[in-house]
């Protein structure tokens, strides 16, 4: 999934980046406001990381505008303002949830995951499509009991899917969510990937799952 982090302190936001990268998601790193606004308003994300203290705009400030905006994707604000007023002044603002500093990096990723979970149709942490499984705790990914090793961007790649079945996916939303860059140069790029994902996905005598829509992207969807 794609994470935009808004984080101007120069130690914590690239730790975070790298974190996160770690876990499969494909994160890009801000530190000033306005630029923020920008980037959230003219990507996809599907979760914003927020610092409420940076300069030029104030996380708030980024908070209010967004959601005016119409951005709905989820925002969790990191905060080093522990009062209550605080708080309850970024979930009013339209926050979906907060962070104390200095916060475990595992309570962010437990939150992280959360809050993907809230923002689709999924409520559990395990994603189940046929006899596919995909454990977003562990990063275990199965087909029936067979454990399957995944790249960080196949499991990425993976995760997207599964978040999204029956729906048929462009390489443009591909690239949104599961890469930073743009598509023209990462077409080839994800077809091999598809083709990588399937052959591990897929072995001899199990159906292909991920079907080409030609014309226009690939499916998660039942073998006919």
């Amino acid at each position: 999934m794609r994470i935009l982090i808004i984080e101007d302190d120069p130690r914590l936001g690239p730790s975070l980046k790298k974190g996160l990268e770690g876990s499969h998601h494909a994160v890009d790193l801000l530190a000033d406001g306005e630029d923020a606004v920008f980037m959230a308003t003219s990507i996809p994300y599907d979760l914003v990381i927020l610092d409420i203290l940076l300069p030029g705009l104030s996380g708030f400030e980024v908070c209010r505008q967004l959601r005016e905006q119409g951005k709905t994707m989820p925002i969790l604000l990191l905060t080093a303002l522990g009062e209550v007023e605080h708080r309850v002044k970024g979930l009013d603002l339209g926050a979906d949830d907060y962070l104390t500093k200095p916060f475990a990096f595992s309570e962010l990723e437990a939150r992280v995951r959360a809050l993907l979970r809230r923002g689709g149709p999924v409520s559990s942490a395990t994603l189940q499509f046929m006899d596919i499984t995909l454990d977003t705790r562990t990063h275990e990914v199965k087909r029936a009991e067979r454990l399957i090793p995944l790249g960080n961007k196949e499991y990425a790649l993976l995760e997207f899917f599964m978040r999204h079945p029956h729906q048929v996916l462009s390489r443009s939303m591909i690239v949104e969510h599961v890469w930073d860059g743009d598509t023209e140069h990462l077409s080839n790029v994800i077809d091999v990937y598809i083709r990588y994902l399937r052959r591990k996905l897929c072995n001899e005598n199990e159906p292909n799952v991920i079907q080409t829509i030609r014309g226009s992207g690939y499916q998660l969807k039942e073998p006919l």
